[in-house]
């Protein structure tokens, strides 16, 4: 009986250490991505947050970069930009490089800016990571990897982009047909 109390308690505990998982549903096909909240806790909990709450929902990749990244996570399919809760702290100095497969948080050129965007990495994104401490070196926070569904980020990379408009402005590497985030679910916590 004993035995099994220690090992109910100890799987239980290796259940409650795993880490979040998030599946995007997109309309090029699903992407699963693994969270690593030990690295990055600030980062796991607002990405989850925006996740809760719905945010993500009818939002697109709205920046495509062959060979570098897909950003989406901030503006709906008319491109025009949702408001967003208080940008949070810069946690790439976590030791998670910008590698393939990774998923990081957009932001403007103030380190400590993120809010909602996101970008998954294509290709390793070396001059991304963490180097130092002062605006330069702040790099973006990698906080988690895509399990699932690469061939879906390949494809959104390869899909064509011209000049557009997002929330009114002139851009760059803008998806020639939107390409919708439809939901994003936890699978587990």
């Amino acid at each position: 009986m004993r035995w099994l109390l220690l090992i109910t308690l100890f799987f239980t505990a290796a259940a409650q250490a795993a880490d979040p998982v998030v599946k995007l549903e997109t309309s090029e096909g699903d992407i699963v991505i693994e969270l690593y909240q030990d690295k990055s806790p600030i980062t796991v909990a607002n990405f989850l947050a925006y996740v809760d709450d719905g945010f993500y929902t009818d939002t697109v990749f709205h920046r495509i970069i062959p060979n570098f990244m897909i950003q989406g996570g901030g503006f709906g399919p008319d491109y025009k930009k949702k408001a967003t809760k208080a940008p949070i702290k810069n946690e790439a100095d976590n030791g998670i490089k910008n590698a393939r497969g990774t998923i990081a948080m957009a932001r403007t050129g103030e380190p400590h800016s993120a809010t909602a965007q996101f970008f998954i990495n294509t290709v390793n994104n070396s001059d991304l990571d963490h180097r130092s401490k002062d605006m330069r070196g702040w790099g973006y926070t990698a906080f988690g990897k895509v399990t699932k569904g690469m061939d879906v980020v390949d494809k959104i990379s390869a899909s064509p982009t011209s000049g557009g408009r997002l929330d009114g402005y002139p851009a760059r590497d803008v998806p020639v047909s939107p390409i919708i985030i439809k939901k994003a679910t936890v699978v587990s916590r």
